[in-house]
């Protein structure tokens, strides 16, 4: 069993900066796969990044490339989320995900447990 708590959003204004945190519990977390999914209002929940057990294997949607880094420190059991040249469209509540494979993935089904989001609201 793995909890997530995720934890760093609120109010930035365009162009600005802020550090999402992923804390899991369990002694195992450091074989899991971890990603962020987004969810705006009225819209479906996207893929954000995902980041593989060790680190060493990132990916990211489009929209967020270049201006998003996923990265994580197993010996904190915690996933970030660091986001630069933060854009309005980039408002929603976002979710760290976890995945038993060890191997993050961009759907959203694959992975077995969800934290409860944080908000992000970005001003322009």
């Amino acid at each position: 069993q793995v909890q997530l708590v995720e934890s760093g959003g609120g109010l930035v204004q365009a162009g600005g900066s802020l550090r999402l945190s992923c804390a899991a519990s369990g002694r195992t977390f450091s074989t899991y796969g971890a990603g962020w999914f987004r969810q705006a209002p009225g819209k479906e929940r996207e893929f954000v990044a995902a980041i593989n057990w060790s680190g060493g294997s990132t990916y990211y949607a489009d929209s967020v490339k270049g201006r998003f880094t996923i990265s994580r420190d197993n010996a904190k059991n915690t996933v970030y989320l660091q986001m630069n040249s933060l854009k309005p469209e980039d408002t929603a509540v976002y979710y760290c995900a976890a995945v038993g494979t060890g191997y993050g993935s961009s759907w959203s089904r694959a992975y077995d447990y969800w934290g409860q989001g944080t908000q992000v609201t970005v001003s322009s």
